[in-house]
């Protein structure tokens, strides 16, 4: 099953399509947004149709996936994203246009796709933050993920050096499960007192 569409009280998360390109651009464009995400922010709508592109209809295309517009039932307007990767890290993603911050949106849209991956089989899901964005913390802490560890790396395509936190949630009752990959592949690596 790839993206099923789900419903929370306030939320309805599906596929992107083709018709949300502005709102793509509107919320991949903002450089505040997208400081502490993994590309540069969107300079026009031509790049906004490439990315979603690459970024969501590749992942369409595949048996299995999970890549959410996250909009409001009230107007079905994509305000945001969040996804799950395939990958053995089942790395939780998520980003919201500013003016829907601190408003418990993104922890509500990741309390669903938690439970669709659980439900899918997926035996824990991971998440990583920059220290410096404390606040992404938050909400993988308001989903019941556990700090686990932290580490270095010389971050890409921005390439500057950052501090990741990694937070996990074990789904399967293998709580003592740490996925460890980015401890064994960085050097600095290190557990924080938080």
């Amino acid at each position: 099953m790839n993206t099923p569409e789900l419903e929370t009280e306030r939320l309805r998360l599906r596929k992107f399509t083709e018709q949300d390109i502005s709102a793509i651009y509107a919320i991949f464009s903002d450089k505040e947004v997208n400081t502490y995400l993994p590309w540069y922010p969107l300079t026009s709508v031509a790049e906004a149709k490439t990315f979603y592109e690459e970024n969501f209809v590749s992942v369409y295309a595949k048996s299995q996936g999970y890549a959410y517009a996250i909009c409001l039932k009230s107007d079905g307007i994509p305000i945001g994203y969040i996804h799950v990767s395939p990958g053995e890290s089942h790395d939780l993603g998520y980003g919201l246009r500013r003016e829907f911050w601190h408003c418990g949106i993104a922890a509500e849209a990741a309390r669903a796709v938690i439970h669709q991956v659980k439900e899918d089989g997926f035996p824990y899901v991971t998440a990583t933050h920059d220290v410096n964005n404390p606040r992404s913390g938050h909400v993988m802490q308001a989903v019941g993920m556990r700090y686990q560890y932290s580490y270095e790396e010389m971050w890409q395509p921005k390439n500057f050096l950052v501090t990741f936190r990694m937070y996990q949630l074990n789904l399967d009752g293998n709580d003592g499960r740490v996925y460890r990959k980015y401890w064994d592949s960085y050097d600095n690596h290190f557990v924080e007192t938080l």
